[in-house]
Protein backbone atom coordinates (compact mmCIF):
# COMPACT_ATOMS: atom_id res chain seq x y z
CA UNK A 1 0.00 0.00 0.00
CA UNK A 2 1.51 3.08 -1.28
CA UNK A 3 -0.37 6.67 0.52
CA UNK A 4 -0.11 9.85 -1.11
CA UNK A 5 -0.33 13.02 0.42
CA UNK A 6 -1.23 16.05 -1.73
CA UNK A 7 -3.22 13.75 -3.64
CA UNK A 8 -6.13 16.06 -4.75
CA UNK A 9 -3.51 19.17 -6.19
CA UNK A 10 -2.49 19.23 -9.75
CA UNK A 11 0.82 17.10 -8.85
CA UNK A 12 -0.77 14.58 -6.97
CA UNK A 13 -3.64 13.44 -8.57
CA UNK A 14 -1.30 12.76 -11.72
CA UNK A 15 0.85 10.49 -9.82
CA UNK A 16 -1.62 8.88 -7.86
CA UNK A 17 -3.34 7.99 -11.30
CA UNK A 18 -0.01 6.83 -12.20
CA UNK A 19 0.43 4.86 -9.28
CA UNK A 20 -2.99 3.39 -9.79
CA UNK A 21 -2.56 2.40 -13.61
CA UNK A 22 1.08 0.63 -12.00
CA UNK A 23 -1.39 -1.76 -10.63
CA UNK A 24 -0.18 -0.45 -6.85
CA UNK A 25 -2.60 -0.20 -3.85
CA UNK A 26 -3.29 3.15 -3.37
CA UNK A 27 -4.27 5.19 -0.31
CA UNK A 28 -4.98 9.02 -0.39
CA UNK A 29 -5.29 11.10 2.30
CA UNK A 30 -7.42 13.35 2.20
CA UNK A 31 -9.90 16.24 4.21
CA UNK A 32 -13.63 16.09 4.33
CA UNK A 33 -14.16 18.84 2.36
CA UNK A 34 -11.93 18.05 -0.55
CA UNK A 35 -12.99 16.65 -4.06
CA UNK A 36 -11.35 13.43 -4.19
CA UNK A 37 -14.42 10.88 -5.46
CA UNK A 38 -12.68 10.78 -8.78
CA UNK A 39 -9.54 8.89 -7.42
CA UNK A 40 -11.93 6.57 -5.32
CA UNK A 41 -13.55 5.69 -8.57
CA UNK A 42 -10.00 5.44 -9.98
CA UNK A 43 -9.38 2.48 -6.96
CA UNK A 44 -7.87 4.74 -4.45
CA UNK A 45 -8.75 4.65 -0.84
CA UNK A 46 -8.99 7.91 0.75
CA UNK A 47 -8.47 8.00 4.65
CA UNK A 48 -9.20 11.37 6.48
CA UNK A 49 -6.67 13.60 7.66
CA UNK A 50 -4.12 16.75 7.72
CA UNK A 51 -0.47 17.34 7.62
CA UNK A 52 -1.61 19.79 11.00
CA UNK A 53 -3.14 16.55 12.73
CA UNK A 54 -0.12 14.20 13.75
CA UNK A 55 -2.49 11.21 15.71
CA UNK A 56 -4.62 11.32 11.78
CA UNK A 57 -1.10 10.94 9.72
CA UNK A 58 -0.27 7.99 12.47
CA UNK A 59 -3.27 6.53 11.37
CA UNK A 60 -2.89 6.79 7.91
CA UNK A 61 0.48 5.33 7.79
CA UNK A 62 -0.52 1.91 9.30
CA UNK A 63 -0.25 -0.74 7.25
CA UNK A 64 1.69 1.35 4.34
CA UNK A 65 4.91 0.59 2.30
CA UNK A 66 5.81 3.63 1.09
CA UNK A 67 4.62 7.50 1.38
CA UNK A 68 4.90 10.19 -1.23
CA UNK A 69 4.00 13.59 -0.65
CA UNK A 70 3.16 16.65 -2.69
CA UNK A 71 1.31 18.48 -0.32
CA UNK A 72 2.62 22.20 0.30
CA UNK A 73 0.80 25.33 1.23
CA UNK A 74 1.79 27.40 -1.90
CA UNK A 75 -2.00 27.41 -3.51
CA UNK A 76 -4.00 27.56 0.08
CA UNK A 77 -3.97 29.92 2.88
CA UNK A 78 -5.88 30.36 6.63
CA UNK A 79 -4.39 28.06 8.61
CA UNK A 80 -2.39 26.15 6.03
CA UNK A 81 0.87 28.53 5.93
CA UNK A 82 5.09 27.59 5.15
CA UNK A 83 5.24 27.00 8.82
CA UNK A 84 2.40 24.49 9.46
CA UNK A 85 2.28 22.38 6.33
CA UNK A 86 5.62 22.68 4.62
CA UNK A 87 7.57 22.66 7.90
CA UNK A 88 6.14 21.27 10.40
CA UNK A 89 3.30 19.33 8.69
CA UNK A 90 6.05 17.60 6.90
CA UNK A 91 8.06 16.87 9.80
CA UNK A 92 4.99 15.22 11.51
CA UNK A 93 4.33 12.84 8.06
CA UNK A 94 7.99 12.13 8.14
CA UNK A 95 7.89 11.05 11.74
CA UNK A 96 4.39 8.97 11.35
CA UNK A 97 6.23 7.25 8.65
CA UNK A 98 8.69 6.45 10.74
CA UNK A 99 6.80 5.18 13.70
CA UNK A 100 4.55 3.29 11.60
CA UNK A 101 7.50 1.40 9.89
CA UNK A 102 7.16 2.61 6.36
CA UNK A 103 9.99 1.39 4.09
CA UNK A 104 10.33 4.38 1.71
CA UNK A 105 9.20 7.47 1.64
CA UNK A 106 9.24 9.81 -1.63
CA UNK A 107 9.37 13.95 -1.03
CA UNK A 108 8.60 16.02 -4.16
CA UNK A 109 10.47 19.51 -3.22
CA UNK A 110 12.16 22.29 -5.68
CA UNK A 111 15.67 23.38 -6.93
CA UNK A 112 17.32 25.75 -5.17
CA UNK A 113 16.25 24.77 -1.89
CA UNK A 114 18.91 26.13 0.91
CA UNK A 115 17.78 26.14 4.99
CA UNK A 116 19.08 29.67 4.64
CA UNK A 117 16.88 30.93 2.06
CA UNK A 118 15.34 34.02 2.45
CA UNK A 119 12.57 32.43 0.65
CA UNK A 120 10.59 31.38 3.32
CA UNK A 121 8.77 27.98 0.89
CA UNK A 122 12.54 27.13 -0.02
CA UNK A 123 13.72 27.26 3.67
CA UNK A 124 11.12 24.94 4.92
CA UNK A 125 11.56 22.19 2.12
CA UNK A 126 15.20 22.57 2.92
CA UNK A 127 14.76 21.90 6.71
CA UNK A 128 12.41 18.88 5.53
CA UNK A 129 14.75 17.10 3.39
CA UNK A 130 17.74 17.21 5.75
CA UNK A 131 15.10 15.49 8.40
CA UNK A 132 14.24 13.14 5.96
CA UNK A 133 17.40 12.53 5.72
CA UNK A 134 18.23 11.95 8.93
CA UNK A 135 15.00 10.11 10.11
CA UNK A 136 16.67 6.74 8.67
CA UNK A 137 14.17 6.31 6.49
CA UNK A 138 14.55 5.45 2.97
CA UNK A 139 14.19 8.05 1.04
CA UNK A 140 14.04 9.67 -2.64
CA UNK A 141 14.02 13.48 -2.73
CA UNK A 142 12.58 14.48 -5.82
CA UNK A 143 13.67 18.46 -6.78
CA UNK A 144 11.80 19.89 -9.97
CA UNK A 145 12.34 22.59 -11.78
CA UNK A 146 9.86 25.34 -12.75
CA UNK A 147 6.25 23.27 -14.21
CA UNK A 148 5.80 23.96 -18.35
CA UNK A 149 2.01 23.72 -17.42
CA UNK A 150 2.08 26.86 -15.03
CA UNK A 151 4.95 29.28 -16.26
CA UNK A 152 5.34 28.67 -20.16
CA UNK A 153 1.19 27.30 -19.82
CA UNK A 154 0.20 30.63 -18.02
CA UNK A 155 2.41 33.23 -19.31
CA UNK A 156 2.47 32.67 -22.86
CA UNK A 157 -0.16 30.17 -23.67
CA UNK A 158 -3.13 31.55 -22.10
CA UNK A 159 -2.96 34.61 -23.88
CA UNK A 160 -2.24 33.72 -26.81
CA UNK A 161 -4.81 31.23 -26.67
CA UNK A 162 -7.10 34.43 -25.90
CA UNK A 163 -6.02 36.35 -28.32
CA UNK A 164 -3.83 38.52 -26.24
CA UNK A 165 -0.28 39.74 -25.91
CA UNK A 166 1.86 38.25 -23.77
CA UNK A 167 3.90 40.01 -21.06
CA UNK A 168 6.75 39.11 -19.64
CA UNK A 169 9.92 40.37 -17.32
CA UNK A 170 12.74 41.80 -18.29
CA UNK A 171 15.09 40.51 -21.19
CA UNK A 172 14.10 37.24 -21.42
CA UNK A 173 17.63 35.73 -22.09
CA UNK A 174 17.80 33.52 -18.80
CA UNK A 175 17.46 29.57 -19.37
CA UNK A 176 15.66 27.46 -17.09
CA UNK A 177 15.03 23.76 -17.86
CA UNK A 178 11.34 23.94 -17.64
CA UNK A 179 9.17 20.05 -16.98
CA UNK A 180 6.02 18.86 -17.78
CA UNK A 181 4.02 18.28 -14.58
CA UNK A 182 3.46 14.38 -16.18
CA UNK A 183 6.91 14.19 -16.13
CA UNK A 184 7.71 14.75 -12.82
CA UNK A 185 4.47 12.98 -12.00
CA UNK A 186 6.20 9.81 -13.56
CA UNK A 187 9.72 9.97 -11.97
CA UNK A 188 7.23 10.69 -8.39
CA UNK A 189 5.50 7.23 -9.50
CA UNK A 190 8.73 4.93 -10.00
CA UNK A 191 9.90 7.08 -7.04
CA UNK A 192 8.43 4.02 -4.60
CA UNK A 193 10.58 1.17 -5.69
CA UNK A 194 13.01 2.52 -8.33
CA UNK A 195 16.79 1.73 -7.47
CA UNK A 196 18.11 4.46 -8.41
CA UNK A 197 15.93 6.37 -6.01
CA UNK A 198 17.24 4.73 -3.31
CA UNK A 199 18.70 7.36 -0.66
CA UNK A 200 19.19 10.11 -3.28
CA UNK A 201 18.57 13.46 -4.32
CA UNK A 202 16.72 13.58 -7.89
CA UNK A 203 16.75 16.63 -9.99
CA UNK A 204 14.32 16.78 -12.57
CA UNK A 205 14.00 19.26 -14.85
CA UNK A 206 13.08 19.10 -18.94
CA UNK A 207 14.72 17.78 -22.25
CA UNK A 208 16.64 21.42 -22.85
CA UNK A 209 16.95 24.35 -20.88
CA UNK A 210 14.96 27.34 -22.25
CA UNK A 211 14.86 31.08 -22.45
CA UNK A 212 11.71 32.73 -22.67
CA UNK A 213 12.67 33.91 -26.23
CA UNK A 214 12.99 30.39 -27.19
CA UNK A 215 9.46 29.20 -25.39
CA UNK A 216 8.13 32.03 -27.43
CA UNK A 217 9.76 30.75 -30.65
CA UNK A 218 8.17 27.45 -29.75
CA UNK A 219 4.60 28.63 -29.89
CA UNK A 220 5.02 30.49 -32.93
CA UNK A 221 6.24 27.54 -34.62
CA UNK A 222 3.32 25.39 -33.41
CA UNK A 223 0.98 28.17 -33.49
CA UNK A 224 1.67 28.63 -37.08
CA UNK A 225 1.48 32.54 -36.20
CA UNK A 226 3.41 35.36 -34.29
CA UNK A 227 2.80 36.61 -31.26
CA UNK A 228 3.01 39.79 -29.88
CA UNK A 229 5.00 40.12 -26.67
CA UNK A 230 5.44 42.69 -24.72
CA UNK A 231 8.14 43.14 -22.02
CA UNK A 232 7.77 44.95 -18.22
CA UNK A 233 10.81 45.80 -15.91
CA UNK A 234 10.78 43.98 -12.83
CA UNK A 235 8.29 45.04 -10.50
CA UNK A 236 5.45 45.54 -12.54
CA UNK A 237 2.40 43.15 -12.58
CA UNK A 238 1.78 40.88 -15.26
CA UNK A 239 -1.68 41.48 -16.28
CA UNK A 240 -3.92 38.07 -15.72
CA UNK A 241 -1.41 36.46 -13.84
CA UNK A 242 -1.33 36.37 -9.38
CA UNK A 243 0.98 38.90 -8.05
CA UNK A 244 3.49 36.50 -6.68
CA UNK A 245 3.66 35.00 -10.08
CA UNK A 246 4.96 38.84 -11.35
CA UNK A 247 7.49 38.59 -8.66
CA UNK A 248 8.63 35.12 -9.28
CA UNK A 249 8.97 35.97 -12.79
CA UNK A 250 11.49 38.67 -12.30
CA UNK A 251 13.08 36.53 -10.38
CA UNK A 252 13.74 34.16 -12.51
CA UNK A 253 15.91 36.52 -14.88
CA UNK A 254 18.18 36.99 -11.96
CA UNK A 255 19.69 33.07 -12.03
CA UNK A 256 19.61 30.33 -14.71
CA UNK A 257 18.83 26.39 -13.89
CA UNK A 258 19.96 24.13 -16.42
CA UNK A 259 19.65 20.52 -15.84
CA UNK A 260 21.64 17.82 -18.11
CA UNK A 261 18.63 15.13 -18.12
CA UNK A 262 20.33 12.73 -20.52
CA UNK A 263 21.94 10.14 -18.02
CA UNK A 264 18.14 10.62 -15.57
CA UNK A 265 15.74 10.67 -18.07
CA UNK A 266 17.49 6.98 -19.49
CA UNK A 267 18.31 5.40 -16.09
CA UNK A 268 14.38 5.97 -14.87
CA UNK A 269 13.16 5.23 -18.60
CA UNK A 270 10.96 8.34 -18.82
CA UNK A 271 10.85 10.04 -21.89
CA UNK A 272 11.03 13.83 -21.03
CA UNK A 273 8.49 16.08 -22.58
CA UNK A 274 9.39 18.76 -25.37
CA UNK A 275 8.46 22.08 -25.16
CA UNK A 276 6.67 21.72 -28.75
CA UNK A 277 4.89 18.54 -27.52
CA UNK A 278 3.65 20.16 -24.41
CA UNK A 279 2.11 23.18 -26.66
CA UNK A 280 0.81 20.79 -29.42
CA UNK A 281 -0.89 19.30 -25.90
CA UNK A 282 -2.13 22.63 -24.31
CA UNK A 283 -5.48 24.37 -24.51
CA UNK A 284 -3.34 27.23 -26.81
CA UNK A 285 -3.82 24.93 -29.94
CA UNK A 286 -7.56 23.48 -28.93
Amino acid sequence: MILVVGSTGFLGSAVTRRLLGMGKQVRILVRSSSKYQELVDAGAHAVVGDLKNPDSLVAACKGVNAVVTTANSALRGGEDTVASVDLLGNRFLIDAAKQAGVLHFSFVTGLGTDVNSPVPLLAAKAKTEAHLRSSGLEYTVLACNMFMDVWAGMAVGLPAAQGKPVTLVGEGTRKHSLVALDDVAAFTAKSVDHPAGRNQYVAIGGPEALSWHDVIAAYERVLGRTLKVEWIAPGQAVPGLPGPMSQLLAGMETYESPVDMTETAKTWGIALTSIETFIRNSAAVK
